[in-house]
């Protein structure tokens, strides 16, 4: 990453920066795990714009998965066709707006797991809004459930009742989405783990199945949605899948090195400038503390990876507006050097810049705005 600071040397820090080999390379590999299925982008775990964009170029990647109205609604106005907003919403200004738009209605799909997200729609109107079932994709042992707490929407006859009354209420309903956070969302970091992702997937493939049969009978689906960065490859075998979902693997975030199948380039990472050289072995760099969200622990900090030979400091961690940094490469750096860090989770690291800088072979090619670098934020 040297090459790295040299090509923004010019650029006030804190920065970020995306490697566009990195992330071309990182695009592709992910096309070719997926096996031949259409991918749609992830845009919470990238929150650029002209990054979704790019892999969207890409051959296999098809679509958006957003996780806001508002944000379906501008990126249909900058010209994408196909964006399925993956979390219900309450917002009814965002929801009255789709439902009163043309254009809008017939590009975004939103997502229902009860009938009461029904009566909230029609409630605003949403009559001929396009929706698709959001099915629980745990896994569960027992009483022992293992995945995210997405969706109340388990069973097969839970599904096609809901499909019978969203289409009797006017609604349209043309997808199913799983995902197997169990899966997609936890690295192969033990035997225990591997069995439980062997278990988990050869469950839900067999009442995915049942699933997608039962709501087929009700409504005429387009799209049977699953997966994530961590199970394309996996998820993908399943006949009753027809696309995936990926986002987190364009760039690379520490949480995804510990996979057995697939190994994506680091391409997204932040510099932060020193601003103090406190005593010999430690230096001390401006912000930092950009904590990923999750259950919280060491895996969801910051890692300094440039120069080698810097650590956190375990007494302090990522700071919020400085971190302390000790090892041996400290005593090699002058004031204003940077340090460069990968964060935890992917799209989180653009809601604290305005701008990704990329780079290409070592040099900066252009500068982005992240969605909040155009004063979109979406919370």
């Amino acid at each position: 990453m040297q090459s790295w600071s040299i090509a923004v040397a010019d650029r006030q820090a804190p920065l970020a920066a995306i490697d566009l080999d990195a992330f071309d390379a990182n695009a592709a590999d992910l096309v070719r795990r997926a096996g031949g299925l259409p991918i749609r982008v992830a845009s919470k775990s990238v929150r650029c714009r002209a990054m979704i964009e790019r892999a969207l170029m890409t051959p296999g990647f098809v679509g958006v998965m957003a996780y806001h109205v508002r944000e379906a609604l501008w990126l249909v106005a900058e010209g994408i066709d196909d964006v399925y907003v993956a979390y219900p919403s309450v917002d009814r200004e965002a929801i009255r707006q789709l439902a009163g738009d043309d254009h809008a209605r017939a590009r975004v799909t939103l997502t229902i797991d009860s009938p009461e997200h029904v009566e909230w729609l029609v409630s605003l109107g949403a009559k001929g809004v396009r929706v698709a079932l959001d099915v629980d994709a745990s896994l569960r042992v027992g009483p022992v459930h293992i995945g995210a707490r997405r969706s109340p929407l388990r069973s097969a006859d839970d599904a096609a009742q809901l499909a019978r009354t969203a289409s009797r209420a006017g609604l349209q309903v043309v997808g199913v989405m799983f995902y197997d956070a169990q899966i997609a969302g936890v690295p192969d970091s033990s035997p225990a783990i591997r069995v439980m992702k062997a278990r988990s997937d050869a469950s839900l493939r067999a009442r995915r199945g049942e699933i997608v049969t039962r709501v087929r009978d009700v409504a005429d689906l387009e799209f049977v949605n699953g997966g994530g960065t961590g199970s394309l490859h996996i998820t993908g075998k399943d006949p009753a899948i027809t696309e995936l979902a990926a986002g987190s693997g364009l760039y690379a975030p520490t949480l995804f090195d510990g996979y057995d199948a697939f190994q994506p380039r680091p391409a997204a990472a932040f510099a932060l400038p020193v601003v103090r050289r406190p005593a010999p072995g430690y230096v001390t760099v401006f912000q930092g503390g950009y904590i990923a969200s999750g259950p919280p622990g060491w895996d969801r900090v910051p890692t300094p990876v440039w120069p080698p030979g810097l650590e956190l400091v375990k007494t302090e961690g990522a700071g919020e507006v400085q971190t302390p940094l000790h090892g041996d490469a400290a005593d090699g750096m002058a004031i204003g050097d940077l340090v460069w860090f990968r964060h935890g989770k992917a799209g989180e690291l653009a809601e604290r810049f305005d701008a990704f800088h990329l780079i290409r072979a070592g040099e900066r090619v252009d500068t982005v705005p992240t969605y909040r670098g155009e004063n979109f934020n979406y919370g």
